[in-house]
């Protein structure tokens, strides 16, 4: 079967504030789906609602075409933001019980929860308690717990928070494969660029409702022309402001991203920035997921 889950048309206020404005979108098998917007936007409300943990004031979420209910949150796998461990409590024996939790046996919760610990490189802290783990250590232990049941969706919030670069890649891998072994795995992240690179598709929300949706590649290669532009010595980049049709996106260490509009004669701009001194970097770059972000929200 073809795993898919959709929201569709959810609404939430709490008081005054809108926390979800008829928010729509899908999560596709085989797919890592980045779930991104700014602080308040509505998506930890969203995930939440997912697994039945905030009420909704009008719409549905189906799994398959049926709307959920407890069976399918079962083979649902979710990993929240704030800590939902128990810090008194030793890793292994944890883990273990929240696998009998979704119906596993005793032989095959023990046996999951060694795989994932050892894949996750954390199987020396079995015998610990969460409490005296370092925070990426407590990340990895409440990845395994989503992990633990073989579930068919993974949900995720902010799972890279607090992970140096060899935990960032180890969880990259797995969110991989689990989207390989055909499971939908929806994730937030403000790690732009991890998300870039782990992400097939992205949904974009703010104040509550859909903004940009779609794959990746695709969101990167439309809009305007993005031009990258370095000149030797020039950090301000202050030759490129005021051109006509011409953006300034981002100055970066000398490096500076412009948007150009179709009139734009990119020969012109290569004359101006030579004015400016040596020119060692002229290249077109696709879009970046961050520029798609700070359009979308702006």
């Amino acid at each position: 079967m073809v795993h898919v889950l959709q929201i569709e048309d959810l609404c939430r206020r709490f008081g005054a504030l809108t926390a979800l404005d008829h928010l729509t979108f899908e999560v596709p098998a085989s797919q890592v789906v980045g779930f991104l917007g700014p602080n308040g936007a509505g998506k930890t409300t969203t995930m939440r609602a997912i697994f039945d943990l905030t009420d909704l004031d009008a719409g549905t979420i189906t799994w398959n075409g049926s709307v959920v209910g407890q069976a399918e949150r079962r083979r649902f796998g979710y990993m929240p933001e704030e800590r939902g461990l128990y810090p008194g409590m030793l890793v292994g024996e944890q883990l273990q019980y929240l696998g009998r939790l979704h119906g596993m046996t005793a032989i095959d919760a023990s046996s999951a929860t060694a795989t994932w610990l050892d894949r996750l490189g954390i199987a020396d802290r079995a015998g610990s308690k969460v409490e005296a783990l370092s925070h990426g250590n407590q990340q990895r232990v409440q990845l395994v717990a989503a992990l633990l049941h073989e579930p068919e969706l993974l949900v995720l919030d902010e799972p890279l928070a607090g992970l140096d670069p060899s935990g960032i890649d180890v969880i990259g891998e797995v969110l991989a494969e689990q989207a390989r072994s055909g499971c939908c795995v929806l994730f937030s992240s403000h790690q732009l660029d991890q998300v870039e690179a782990l992400c097939e598709s992205v949904v974009i929300i703010d104040n509550g409702h859909l903004v940009v949706a779609g794959r990746v590649d695709e969101l990167a290669s439309s809009g305007p022309r993005r031009l990258v532009v370095r000149v030797e010595g020039d950090r301000s980049a202050s030759w490129a402001e005021g051109v006509a049709g011409v953006a300034v996106s981002q100055v970066t260490g000398g490096e500076v991203r412009l948007v150009l509009q179709d009139i734009v004669d990119s020969d012109a701009v290569l004359e101006l920035a030579r004015g400016a001194g040596r020119v060692t970097k002229f290249v077109f770059e696709r879009r970046r997921l961050s520029e798609l972000f700070r359009e979308a929200v702006k």
